[in-house]
């Protein structure tokens, strides 16, 4: 298996741009419209309030992942996202635990996300790694399907 290396990189760069727009594809056909419509600004990920973090994979970017304040000591999972090609290889596992430890040294002490009922896998993955349902916040809190997660860092 080839190594997974992760790398911060600006949100607004081409490349996390790229990802971000096959995130946004990927969520527009689970979900319908453009994907996801929480309203974002590219230095919201900017140290020590949030950072932007790419997967790669033999050289090429295929997973990405970025964390945001919120509130004073949490920080909110945004745009976590890996290529169809390599789901299933240990990517975005390996970016959640980044973005965990990103979040962690920059003195957040939890970490929340939120997600949908079209997204199993996402599911999955956040429960397998000791995430907890909490409270619906966000954007789409009142929005149907809603699952919002939690985890003591």
């Amino acid at each position: 298996m080839s190594e997974i290396e992760i790398r911060p990189l600006g949100f607004d760069t081409p490349v996390a741009q790229t990802l971000i727009r096959a995130t946004m594809a990927d969520l527009g056909v689970r979900y319908g419209g453009s994907g996801d419509e929480t309203p974002i600004d590219h230095t919201e990920f900017v140290p020590p309030y949030g950072e932007f973090l790419v997967a790669h994979l033999d050289g090429e970017p295929v997973g990405c992942a970025g964390w945001r304040s919120h509130g004073a000591d949490a920080a909110e999972l945004k745009r976590m996202y890996t290529t169809p090609a390599v789901r299933g290889r240990g990517v975005a596992r390996a970016l959640l635990a980044a973005i965990e430890e990103s979040a962690r040294r920059h003195g957040r002490k939890r970490i929340i996300l939120e997600c949908g009922d079209r997204q199993p896998e996402a599911v999955a993955l956040y429960t397998s790694a000791g995430y907890e349902r909490i409270a619906n916040f966000g954007y789409y809190a009142d929005a149907p399907g809603c699952l919002s997660f939690g985890r003591t860092l």
